[in-house]
């Protein structure tokens, strides 16, 4: 395993045992180490919305759907962080993207 793949499985175990501090720096490691490890960015995402660190989930949740911009999970959780912010308009466009792809469609075509 790699040290990145090292370090999730920590954050995994960390965020399981409420640990969420702990869980974000070594989730926020995870991206340092790779920088387009969706699910380090993801999972730090939700971690730091936890932590009520809203601002900072959103921009950990707009780099996973940069990198998988048709992942349901990843609009779902996006539109989640913007509803905490209180920024409706963006929470409700990330549920629109999130609802065509629960429909069996895409938010971005495959080229």
């Amino acid at each position: 395993m790699s040290e990145r793949d090292d370090l999730f499985d920590d954050a995994n175990g960390a965020l399981a045992l409420g640990e969420l501090e702990e869980a974000a720096a070594l989730y926020r490691r995870c991206v340092e180490i790779d920088p387009e490890f969706f699910d380090g960015w993801h999972a730090l995402g939700m971690a730091l919305l936890k932590l009520d660190q809203y601002k900072e989930a959103i921009g950990c949740g707009l780099q996973a759907v940069n990198l998988k911009p048709n992942d349901l999970l990843a609009w779902t959780s996006l539109s989640q962080m913007y509803v905490r912010d209180e920024n409706i308009a963006e929470a409700e466009s990330a549920k629109a993207n999130a609802r065509i792809l629960s429909l069996g469609g895409k938010v971005v075509r495959d080229a």
